[in-house]
């Protein structure tokens, strides 16, 4: 912990530029604790801190920037490359896509604090064609707010920190792997926390998109939920409800309706909860859309293509 005191006395700006590159690039590497050491370090007179607080800015900026211009170009496949690549559970992943659709850019004032937020944020800015210097103007204020926060704790509590700094670096090598065992169990609750939701929502049936159209062409009808936060492009005579409504408000019809669920998430996470609320509210021919919304579009462009069955069977 003295080498990385020493680091950051040396090579301050660069070492926070890089730590910060990197977890605005999506990689679980705090950058938080190491921006609050500079403060403290800046505090005691070691450092400059309008370098520290530029190489943050300016790294989340690039990042950021990179995010955005991929979000304009590759639209809602880069958004759910982000959703299932992120250690965030799938509620944090929707609670994030609502508040943007409600804020706007304005999230990225606070973004950078909220779980899972970061770079899916940046990614519907670009996905919902925000011009740059509206962007830009966000996510520089942002950063500002994000970064100067940890170096004013640093600062302010200079001396606590520093207490702490010398009671791991008194443990030496236990003290480093001690972090890095901190670090690792934190990447792996939340690997394990979207494991055991999904293989808990798996239980929920899965209809897939060709055997709906068969139901159409049948005469059988349906229900369709839509449970996105933006549910553009709906299927045929879908409705669009908020996850969390309560069931008795929702125009279902009779107990024995035939109701399918969808979203546009991994695993059909948000379908597959909705549906579960309604089995147990006492609609049992309730199912979750096998492959959500991107499978009804790859099924409208090719409707020949033949779907695997669900894995679950239908009740």
């Amino acid at each position: 912990m003295e080498d990385l005191q020493t680091l950051l006395v040396l090579y301050g700006a660069w070492l926070i530029f890089a730590n910060v590159l990197l977890e605005q690039a999506g990689l679980p590497i705090p950058a938080y604790p190491l921006l609050v050491m500079a403060g403290a370090l800046a505090a005691a007179g070691e450092v400059a801190w309008p370098g520290i607080a530029a190489a943050a800015i300016i790294a989340c900026l690039l990042a950021d920037s990179a995010w955005y211009l991929a979000g304009r170009r590759y639209g809602g496949r880069l958004l759910r490359t982000v959703c299932r690549v992120s250690l965030s559970p799938d509620s944090c992943i929707r609670q994030t896509q609502r508040q943007y659709l409600r804020a706007g850019p304005r999230l990225l004032l606070v973004a950078k604090f909220l779980p899972g937020a970061g770079a899916l944020t940046t990614v519907m800015a670009g996905f919902t064609r925000v011009p740059y210097r509206v962007f830009s103007g966000y996510e520089i204020a942002g950063s500002i707010i994000w970064a100067g926060s940890a170096v004013l704790l640093g600062a302010l509590f200079h001396e606590l920190v520093g207490d702490i700094l010398q009671a791991i670096a008194d443990y030496g090598r236990v003290g480093l792997l001690f972090v890095g065992v901190l670090l690792a169990l934190y990447v792996l609750y939340r690997l394990l926390q979207r494991w055991r939701i999904a293989r808990f929502l798996g239980q929920i049936p899965r209809l897939p998109v060709n055997e709906l159209a068969a139901w159409r062409n049948e005469g059988r009808k349906a229900v369709l939920l839509d449970v996105r936060p933006d549910p553009a492009d709906p299927l045929p005579g879908a409705i669009a409800v908020d996850l969390h409504d309560p069931v008795d408000e929702l125009d279902l019809g009779p107990e024995d309706t035939d109701i399918v669920v969808y979203c546009a998430c991994p695993n059909e996470i948000s379908a597959a909860l909705l549906a579960m609320r309604l089995r147990a509210a006492g609609y049992p021919n309730t199912w979750a859309l096998q492959g959500g919304h991107d499978a009804w579009q790859a099924y409208r462009e090719h409707p020949d293509t033949v779907l695997p069955s669900p894995v679950t069977e239908h009740p």
